[in-house]
């Protein structure tokens, strides 16, 4: 297929879609645990039809807001798709951008992990998206670690909330059976256990309450970092996108937003106009220079 519209890229850990014009090629092929991301695509552009673009825009995982050059990968685009020119982003901006459309305000995505990506006046900055041993407070993996972590303390007798030991038997149950209980099925675990964390603080299960109640204040403490980062006032009125799996649970979205107002009241919580695949097709268009360290061109 020969064309000149842009080619975009949306490289996550649980697989990658490429779009151009109209057509959609998705792979469940991701960015597998400690993988270069160049690899992945390398694996994923194998396995996908011809296609052909003089631009192509790259929204990755794994650059943890660090984009200090392009690499291969402008090299890689030539092999594959004959590119003169690429743009290699960081997933979180394009998150920001896909949501926002380059208005000033905050995208906060909260998934197994946490980026909070914010801009104001053409300055950016970047926060959390630490990894879930010392950052990613708030997100899911950090979630189902803190209520396996009460749940299991509370069955050894190191706590009183039975309930909270009765709601999580299957997780406990669960971390028993691990052979490794610190590898990737225990982060697995704990990924998958952040939906009943919510929905048992929705139940009324007080330990778990308090846990969800944490993970908002941290998440809203984030987005202010975030929006003071770019160069924000609490005087201000940015527009927040609170966006991502745990999100979609009422509860915790409306928790985080009021922290948020607690400490930015002017903030307006809106809803997202896109995700990385839009606000990668935005960049391409729309920004003709670089970002650093949040995106790079090669031309």
């Amino acid at each position: 297929m020969a064309t000149n519209e842009v080619l975009v890229v949306d490289l996550g850990q649980s697989g990658c879609r490429i779009k151009q014009g109209e057509t959609l090629f998705v792979s469940d092929r991701g960015k597998l645990a400690g993988e270069n991301p160049e690899e992945s695509l390398r694996s994923v552009f194998s396995e996908m039809p011809t296609m052909h673009a003089d631009l192509v825009a790259l929204s990755l995982t794994g650059l943890n807001g660090a984009v200090n050059d392009t690499g291969g990968y402008p090299k890689l685009c030539k092999d594959f798709f004959g590119a003169n020119t690429v743009a290699l982003i960081d997933d979180g901006f394009a998150s920001y951008m896909g949501s926002l459309k380059g208005r000033d305000g905050v995208a906060l995505t909260i998934g197994g992990g946490v980026v909070s990506i914010g801009g104001m006046n053409q300055k950016f900055a970047h926060r959390d998206g630490l990894g879930s041993t010392f950052g990613d407070e708030g997100g899911g993996f950090w979630l189902g670690k803190t209520a396996i972590t009460k749940a299991l303390a509370i069955n050894q007798g190191r706590g009183d909330d039975s309930e909270m030991a009765v709601y999580f038997k299957e997780e406990i149950e669960h971390y028993y059976q691990l052979i490794v209980v610190d590898g990737s099925e225990a982060q697995s675990l704990a990924i998958q256990t952040a939906r009943k964390v919510l929905e048992a603080a929705d139940a009324g299960v007080s330990t778990a309450t308090a846990i969800v109640d944490e993970g908002a204040y941290l998440l809203a403490q984030t987005v202010v970092a975030t929006w003071y980062g770019c160069g924000g006032t609490r005087a201000d009125s940015p527009e927040i996108v609170i966006q991502g799996g745990p999100a979609r649970n009422a509860s915790y979205s409306t928790k985080i937003a009021l922290e948020i107002n607690a400490k930015l009241p002017n903030a307006v919580i809106v809803q997202s106009a896109g995700d990385n695949l839009d606000g990668a097709t935005w960049i391409a268009q729309n920004m003709h220079e670089d970002a650093p360290p949040l995106m790079l061109w090669a031309r």
